[in-house]
């Protein structure tokens, strides 16, 4: 793949011509292939990833990652279209290129026999709830393929970005969508019961496993298919009540389950387990979509008080990634929420115009 024509610009600049160098491959999947290219006239690196295009349709994560702008979130530098002998159209996204995944952060410590440094589980999954607010709040975007392996981190600030939009889609009320989606080990309760009118909650599942994982070294509900997958969550949650089944699916009438008690949250983790993150988890993991705390809460929770201290610093020294920086995932929030989001110490170096926007007033 040499390089390509610009055919479209998202921010609305003319056209030029633009030229990449595909260096090597970093993901394939059935999307597609994704590609760690230098840009040849600016010397820039990028992720480039290449999938079949079908003239019909317009591209959704296309259409999607053009709406979103987020410190924590991939951003779409530009795409362009390519062919091949046969007649195959590409679409190819351009986008910023972050060198590790989550999931390769994980497997380093796995590898070494080490717990990842319980600072890394806060600022990652801090970041993911981010992301997370602004897609569900302002972007009004599900990504449903939420997992270690779709979250990106620059190994020198720490910075996280959620990836792979693929999956992703506006979630309409009342529209039905379908329920064989995400990976099975993030794979929310509601899906495995066949829901087709699911909330962004999903997202908020799936998180609720990324921190389990980060916490513990391994998937928290390791299922080997979809029933199996069910049955690994009874074995933490316990069997769903007829209550619980008809919140992630009113239409699921087969209720013949084995009776099993729910096992301890704090017997999950090891002893020397944060309360506050154990506690975290506790409310993300929840078979009622609704009784799931929101990505907004999820940052207000304790287990993150840590980040929102002033004197707070990467373990090399280095300062955090900006964590307050706020966009409009603010707006419609309770000033409540909001003075347990930004400490003290920020407000007092905040101008009143920043907060003004930030809060909606």
């Amino acid at each position: 793949m040499p390089g390509g024509k610009e055919m479209s610009v998202p921010n609305g600049e003319p056209k030029q011509t633009v030229s990449y160098m595909a260096e090597r491959v970093v993901g394939t999947g059935s999307f597609g292939t994704v590609f760690q290219a230098k840009c040849i006239e600016t010397g820039e690196t990028v992720a480039i990833k290449k999938v079949l295009q079908d003239r019909r349709y317009k591209n959704r994560e296309l259409q999607l990652m053009r709406t979103m702008d987020h410190p924590n979130v991939v951003s779409l530098k530009h795409c362009f279209f390519s062919s091949t002998s046969r007649d195959d159209v590409f679409l190819n996204l351009v986008m910023e290129y972050v060198p590790e995944t989550v999931y390769q952060v994980l497997e380093h410590y796995n590898n070494l026999h080490q717990s990842m440094p319980l600072v890394y589980v806060k600022l990652y999954t801090y970041q993911i709830f981010r992301g997370l607010a602004y897609m569900h709040t302002v972007a009004g975007i599900c990504h449903r393929d939420l997992k270690p392996q779709n979250v990106l981190v620059d190994p020198l600030t720490h910075q996280v970005k959620i990836c792979d939009f693929g999956s992703a889609k506006m979630l309409v009320r009342g529209e039905a969508n379908i329920s064989y989606i995400c990976s099975r080990f993030y794979r929310a309760p509601e899906l495995i019961f066949g829901a087709t009118e699911y909330t962004t909650s999903i997202d908020i599942w799936s998180a609720g496993c990324i921190l389990a994982e980060l916490l513990l070294g391994q998937p928290l509900f390791p299922g080997e298919n979809a029933v199996d997958q069910l049955v690994e969550i009874i074995k933490v949650l316990g069997t769903p009540t007829r209550e619980e089944i008809h919140c992630m699916n009113p239409n699921y009438n087969d209720f013949r389950f084995p009776q099993i008690k729910a096992h301890p949250w704090h017997k999950v983790f090891h002893k020397r387990m944060p309360p506050e993150a154990i506690d975290l988890a506790s409310r993300l993991l929840q078979y009622s979509p609704s009784l799931r705390c929101n990505a907004l809460e999820a940052l207000a929770h304790p287990f993150f008080d840590e980040i929102r201290q002033s004197n707070v610093h990467l373990p090399n020294g280095r300062p955090l990634p900006p964590p307050f920086d706020f966009k409009q995932e603010l707006s419609g929030a309770s000033m409540e929420l909001i003075n347990r989001l930004i400490p003290d110490h920020v407000k007092k170096q905040m101008n009143v115009e920043f907060l003004q926007p930030a809060v909606g007033l």
